[in-house]
């Protein structure tokens, strides 16, 4: 295959709030339609209701539930004479973390009955508690790369 020209990254304007990357980050993930103050507003309430209802440091919360979530490996299907084998694959960095916020938002955005603030703030404690639905979608996909191990060779 012919090598590609480097994708750039752009800077990031840190947050507000938090003054924080990885913050800004996940607020640009949860935005919809380019609407950020939306977004800002759903994290910071979701923040706000873990530093009053569960009384711990919800920075803490977030990165800690972030690290839970993201996967070290995962399967990438890979084509081989004919047949296509799920081959196991670490994670790059940048991945992981986007990784874990898709499918933290997907989880949320799955949840009925409730704002979305609550239901992120609920999301943020089961992962950093390590239990809920993101951390299951974390562990079956660890498991495929266990099961296709044998595999490994083909990368």
């Amino acid at each position: 295959m012919a090598r590609r020209k480097r994708n750039y990254t752009r800077e990031i304007e840190l947050d507000p709030r938090y003054k924080n990357l990885l913050v800004s980050q996940f607020i640009n993930y949860i935005m919809l339609d380019g609407k950020k103050s939306v977004a800002r507003n759903v994290f910071y309430g979701a923040m706000d209701i873990i530093e009053k209802d569960h009384s711990q440091d919800p920075l803490n919360v977030f990165n800690t539930a972030v690290k839970n979530v993201s996967p070290a490996v995962e399967v990438k299907s890979r084509r081989v004479g004919g047949a296509n084998y799920q081959v196991p694959v670490e994670v790059r960095p940048e991945r992981k973390t986007s990784l874990a916020f898709r499918w933290i938002l997907d989880a949320v955005r799955k949840k009925k009955g409730k704002s979305t603030d609550k239901k992120l703030a609920e999301e943020l404690m089961d992962a950093f508690n390590k239990t809920g639905s993101v951390i299951k979608k974390k562990d079956d996909t660890q498991r495929m790369a266990e099961a296709n191990r044998a595999f490994a060779h083909l990368r």
